[in-house]
């Protein structure tokens, strides 16, 4: 039985909810394709990028509190945060050619 993603430390609900939608339905998957791949995908599904948000998903795979991480490390999570964002959001993008992508209508 896939163990629900709202089961892992700090992450909640709303954070579940958005791994649905870019297709991780489980623990086990968010923990398998770890935090950048999980994040990017998030985000080409809708999700508006936000460096805390990425910070606790990192976190919170790493079974650690939301805000543990501190100094160069927080500095090198960054780098991979904005990485991430420009790889995988286009703010250019309206909600609708948003959906449309998700729903495959317009190449990816």
């Amino acid at each position: 039985m896939p163990t629900p993603v709202s089961s892992i430390r700090n992450l909640g609900p709303a954070y579940e909810a958005s791994c649905k939608a870019a297709g991780i339905h489980s623990a086990e998957d968010l923990r398998d394709l770890g935090a950048d791949e999980a994040y990017g995908r998030m985000i080409k599904t809708g999700l508006r990028p936000h460096f805390i948000g990425y910070y606790v998903l990192v976190m919170a795979l790493q079974n650690r509190p939301w805000n543990d991480c501190k100094g160069e490390e927080k500095k090198a999570l960054r780098k991979r945060f904005d990485a991430i964002k420009a790889s995988s959001f286009d703010a250019g993008l309206d909600a609708f050619e948003q959906m449309m992508d998700q729903i495959g209508v317009r190449p990816g």
